[in-house]
């Protein structure tokens, strides 16, 4: 490829609205342009990246055994109001009608249109399993679009979908999917982790996220460095600390606290650690009649040690928590406690809560609470002795660095990462509601047993440059560049050995099958360079008239800090090793 004859168009600076790394770098770049908001043009060099990552994806899921197909993008709204998705989802469904008044959706996910075709074409255990695949557009009226190609409305994304006879078979179909992920964002050359996620209502234990990892990702990773654990901080277990109970050391006693309403304050006007503070935190569940109107609200009391936080996706799961809970109003909260939040605590309650203690706080002694009374604390708190067991221990916080591992090899660190793929068990979810079945080997029906999985095709640039990029721009790994490497002639419009020598170059890594790139625009070299450094070619040979005569030329990669000398006669062998392209040295 010669640049006079592609579309290159690099800005210096940045649009105002692009937030984050990746779509400063996509936009002056030129990869991409925005056309409404989170709508985007992918210009040339953008696509060839973008296509270049669903060729990976294309040839590791066809190599795991899936059947590639397209779905449409505008979708009937009567395969969605069987599973209830159509009234369900929120306004990020994009719901359409047409000329007839009929209702339609703009697909963010195709479960509905391939389990119809799975119930229509599948009819047989025999034909069993079965596993479609798709890369197609994809729509989500995001409330707020942002940070470029991380979380637009319109985006590209690879959707799998495996139909089995029944749940060990799923499993298997889940770990060949599982595998296949792996192989994939391997040749990425992305630094990432598998880190296991929660299932959500479905339950169960098969789910998977994959994190590409950066410093600007908006989700936190739990792993621990001494063993192969990972999870995201939603599905991390904080474990039990260790030992007893301690006995009690000190006398309850009312401490004045005016003006400091949270654990923080208290902590520091009593000298005392923060861990020896426990957070009050009052929810509600509410119990609806025939008509959806609310006929019984019960009040929790969660209590965390003070430096420690929520999670929420773990309290959802407690006994009684599992249809939804909200937190309580002032109002709720005044009538059972006596007191406004920030001074609140177990002792002392005007009506009956339940109260639900963390791992960490069931173990504690001589705590610190609110005393359910403005201006005042209580020291030297003590489970048995001056308020009753809780009515449940369980797990209720977000992992910390330095808690223990659950498998019990080390402690855990935390980083943080962008998610660009997910593997996830979804059982006879879509089935059952769409009365899809097959006949078993018994002769009778079954629900089909499904796995959906998931890879964000436009999303992974963008996490690639997240993790890599500098002052000067971006770093492409070589699988997903938009060009393996690029040539810079020097003066090439000037020196005629010059020309033909970056065009012999030329032609000979596209024999060899490199992507290769020749700048034969003209520009000075400077700006020449600041081109191909902002875009980020990883790999670049500059030819010029001084190093012909001298029988080198320059190469340099994209992280190098400066460029090495080659002979000419060696040029092909260095690069067929760098490269990676041992044809490239044979054909020399």
């Amino acid at each position: 490829m010669k640049a006079s004859q592609f579309h290159i168009a690099t800005l210096r600076e940045a649009p105002a609205d692009a937030e984050v790394v990746s779509h400063r770098l996509m936009m002056r770049a030129g990869m991409i342009k925005r056309l409404g908001a989170g709508i985007y043009n992918y210009m040339p060099l953008g696509l060839r990246v973008i296509q270049k990552v669903e060729a990976i994806v294309r040839e590791e899921m066809n190599r795991a055994g899936a059947v590639e197909l397209t779905m449409p993008v505008v979708q009937p709204a009567e395969l969605w109001q069987e599973t209830g998705r159509f009234d369900k989802m929120g306004p990020e469904l994009l719901r359409i009608k047409d000329r007839h008044g009929r209702d339609f959706v703009v697909q963010p996910t195709s479960e509905e249109v391939v389990t119809d075709i799975a119930r229509q074409d599948l009819r047989s255990y025999k034909q069993l399993p079965r596993n479609f695949y798709q890369i197609q557009t994809k729509f989500r009226d995001e409330r707020r679009p942002r940070f470029g190609l991380m979380r637009g409305r319109e985006f590209i994304m690879k959707d799998a979908y495996s139909f089995d006879r029944d749940a060990a078979s799923a499993q298997l179909s889940y770990q060949v999917m599982a595998q296949a992920y792996r192989r994939i964002f391997d040749r990425f050359g992305l630094r990432y982790r598998a880190v296991a996620a929660d299932s959500g209502a479905i339950g169960g234990d098969l789910s998977e996220e994959f994190q590409v990892i950066a410093a600007t990702g908006e989700d936190a990773i739990v792993y621990c460095p001494q063993s192969d654990y990972a999870a995201n901080m939603e599905k991390a277990e904080a474990l039990a600390p260790a030992g007893p109970r301690p006995s009690p050391a000190e006398a309850l006693a009312r401490v004045p606290t005016p003006g400091r309403s949270t654990c923080a304050a208290v902590a520091e006007l009593l000298g005392l650690p923060l861990q020896r503070t426990v957070k009050s935190l009052v929810l509600a569940t509410d119990t609806l009649d025939e008509e959806g109107e609310v006929k019984a609200t019960r009040i929790w009391l969660l209590l965390l040690r003070g430096d420690h936080d929520m999670n929420e996706v773990k309290v959802g799961k407690l006994p009684g928590m599992e249809a939804g809970f909200r937190f309580a109003t002032t109002a709720e909260i005044v009538a059972h406690f006596g007191c406004e939040p920030g001074y609140l605590g177990p002792i002392g309650l005007k009506l009956p809560v339940t109260v639900v203690a963390d791992r960490e706080v069931a173990v504690m002694a001589d705590w610190i609470c609110g005393a359910n009374e403005e201006g005042v604390h209580l020291r030297g708190v003590n489970w048995g002795r001056d308020l009753p067991e809780p009515a449940l221990v369980a797990d209720l916080r977000n992992v910390v660095a330095g808690d223990p591992s659950p498998d019990g090899r080390g402690e855990l660190a935390i980083e943080r990462g962008i998610e660009v793929g997910h593997v996830f068990y979804l059982g006879t979810k879509y089935s059952r509601a769409m009365n899809a079945t097959f006949l078993g080997e018994d002769g009778k029906p079954a629900f089909f047993e499904m796995g959906c999985y998931g890879i964000g095709i436009t999303r992974l640039p963008a996490a690639a440059i997240e993790q890599n990029h500098d002052e000067r721009g971006i770093i492409w790994p070589d699988a997903i560049a938009p060009f393996t490497l690029v040539i810079c002639p020097i003066g090439m419009d000037r020196s005629a050995a010059v020309a033909e020598a970056a065009q012999a170059l030329h032609d000979r890594l596209a024999g060899a099958g490199v992507d290769v790139m020749l700048d034969d625009r003209g520009e000075r070299p400077g700006a020449m360079f600041a081109d191909w450094e902002l875009i980020g070619v990883p790999h670049r040979v500059v030819i010029s008239e001084r190093g012909l005569k001298d029988g080198k030329v320059e190469y340099q990669h994209r992280r190098d800090s400066a460029a090495t000398a080659v002979a000419v006669d060696e040029l092909h062998a260095f690069l067929a090793q760098r490269l990676g392209v041992p044809g490239l040295a044979a054909a020399a």
